[in-house]
């Protein structure tokens, strides 16, 4: 009699043709195996108890490969195995093939032969384990159904635990196959799973960071990240792929997705996400950080037809990160796209722009790759993008009556400037005109500084002299999560302009600008009401000079104006 010991291997879940998943289970323990001459058929054997638990599935199938005399060893956490016979032909069918293609003795076919040499050292690794499982799973043999958390009896002897795709659920998933030995005292197993995770962020240009939320203006170019972790321990993969899947809200343009994508990826699963850098133009560069790859050539990014999703589906990450055994160290994965706020795009924090992403990811080692049916997916992570709307209106200063006809350049912080259908543009000679209800729209911009000037008053008025500067501080974008986000914009003018009205939910905040300051500075209010706060601070400087400060503070919530 042989006698040989097996050692342990992670327990993990693997994929089927036709849309099963094999997840192969081992005792918890050192398996000791006797090994002796027995009879080539499948004989009656006595039962033993098997329980499932952990949370990879709900419901599983079990296959036997061989049958045994199973035994428990005195004073020992250890089992004894004798009499190895081929559980069935479909069993013997499929497993020789694999093993005489992983280099057992051609001329070798009896269980214990298969079992001796499965025992020997180095020969029963994760990658030939996943192959024996894929192809007991494809060979048609007869399985046994079993439910998770609860005890079954099944004859003596070696099996493989099969996980049906169904009872795989989202950000699940299984690792590599390994065997269970039934018999003796009752059996426990409980599978582990791995997943990866998928996070998304946009870029706040004002502070060249990636965040939950920023605010932009519409049309200029706005960033955003989606990062993937694949976790350590993964192993028998031949080929990984992931698929990020991102859905856009209506304010977002997605015509410049598919140019602008760049996906890097990053060995280990730790390390952070800075595969790139950045500026506080709203910038992103392309050149990869020192430890990142650029796989984008290997990527393919498909919008769909109403642009409100798109795919981005990553090359080989086995390949790309150098083999197997790096891989097994786990992987991070970026993708860095553009996609503007639209003229459609919400003002103020009420709704803002959010754009969510899930990550696809295989179900299992032997999971096929090419479609669909072998991947499952993690939970959704989001973003959100802000945007605010600037009313300018020309006022009498006696009895604020708006005023049409002024001419006004308005300066961003880039030194852009407005034109006439509300676009920024270089041409120094640009400049707006107040309609017959004296406004000028600034519609959907960024926090910042924002310069005015008068180039030509009203008739009957007169232009003021000088700049004057508008400026706008966005707070509370940088959160951990976008329900958290409560962002609080504070905006104050210099005088002759005045901030007089704000609404929290859409974003709108409306100014003044008025002909005679030193008639209109003493005019203030201070409305509040919930969660909002709007302060109205006036001061005369000393004679000759007035200089008027307002500051206007919009949280979430509602509001109201007292004088």
């Amino acid at each position: 009699m042989l006698v040989a010991t097996v050692v342990m291997i992670e327990m993990v879940a693997v994929s089927k043709l036709h849309r099963r998943l094999l997840t192969v289970m081992m005792v918890a323990m050192t398996t000791i195996l006797a090994f002796a001459a027995s009879p080539e058929t499948a004989r009656a054997a006595d039962a033993g108890a098997i329980t499932i638990g952990g949370d990879v599935a709900t419901q599983y199938d079990a296959y036997q490969l061989f049958s045994a005399t199973v035994t428990d060893k005195a004073g020992f956490d250890q089992k004894v195995a004798t009499d190895l016979a081929w559980a069935s032909d479909a069993a013997r069918q499929a497993v020789l093939p694999v093993l005489y293609d992983a280099g057992f003795d051609s001329s070798a076919s009896t269980a214990q032969e298969a079992a001796e040499w499965l025992n020997a050292d180095g020969h029963m690794s994760t990658a030939l384990a996943a192959r024996l499982a894929c192809a007991i799973c494809n060979a048609g043999a007869a399985s046994v159904p079993l439910n998770a958390g609860m005890a079954a009896e099944l004859p003596c002897g070696y099996w493989l635990i099969v996980a049906d795709d169904d009872a795989i659920d989202q950000d699940e998933a299984g690792t590599a196959p390994i065997m269970a030995l039934v018999g003796g005292s009752a059996v426990t197993v409980k599978p582990k799973a791995a997943t990866p995770k998928v996070s998304k962020h946009v870029l706040e240009d004002s502070a060249a960071a990636w965040q939950k939320a920023a605010d932009a203006t519409v049309a200029d170019d706005l960033y955003w990240r989606l990062s993937a972790t694949v976790p350590a321990g993964l192993t028998a993969y031949d080929t990984y792929t992931v698929r990020f899947v991102d859905t856009m809200s209506a304010g977002l343009d997605p015509s410049k997705v598919a140019a602008s994508m760049r996906v890097y990826v990053a060995a280990g699963a730790d390390g952070g996400f800075d595969a790139v850098q950045t500026d506080k133009d709203g910038r992103v560069g392309t050149e990869p950080a020192k430890g990142w790859t650029d796989i984008t050539a290997q990527c393919a990014t498909k919008v769909a037809a109403d642009g409100k999703t798109f795919t981005v589906r990553t090359g080989d990450l086995v390949a790309a990160l150098g083999g197997a055994d790096a891989f097994t160290a786990g992987a991070r994965v970026v993708a860095v796209y553009n996609a503007p706020l639209n003229s459609a795009c919400n003002h103020g924090i009420a709704k803002g722009n959010p754009n969510e992403v899930c990550l696809r990811y295989p179900r299992s080692p032997l999971a096929d790759q090419s479609g669909d049916a072998g991947f499952t997916r993690t939970p959704s992570d989001d973003a959100c993008a802000y945007t605010w709307g600037l009313s300018l209106i020309k006022r009498s200063s006696s009895d604020d009556k708006p005023l049409a006809g002024a001419k006004l350049r308005i300066i961003d912080d880039r030194g852009r400037i407005l034109t006439t259908d509300g676009s920024w543009s270089t041409d120094a000679a640009a400049c707006v005109t107040t309609g017959a209800d004296g406004h000028v729209e600034l519609s959907g911009v960024d926090a910042g500084v924002y310069t005015v000037e008068e180039v030509a008053a009203p008739k009957g008025y007169t232009a003021f002299e000088g700049k004057r500067t508008v400026t706008v501080t966005s707070e509370g974008l940088d959160v951990k999560q976008v329900a958290a986000a409560k962002p609080k914009v504070t905006v104050s003018a210099e005088s002759p302009l005045r901030v007089d009205t704000a609404d929290a939910g859409t974003g709108s905040i409306e100014l003044s600008v008025l002909n005679t300051p030193s008639k209109e500075a003493s005019r203030g209010f201070m409305p509040s009401m919930g969660d909002r706060t709007l302060v109205l601070v006036a001061a005369l400087a000393a004679i000759g000079v007035a200089a008027i400060v307002v500051a206007l503070v919009i949280k979430r919530g509602g509001g109201r104006r007292e004088k």
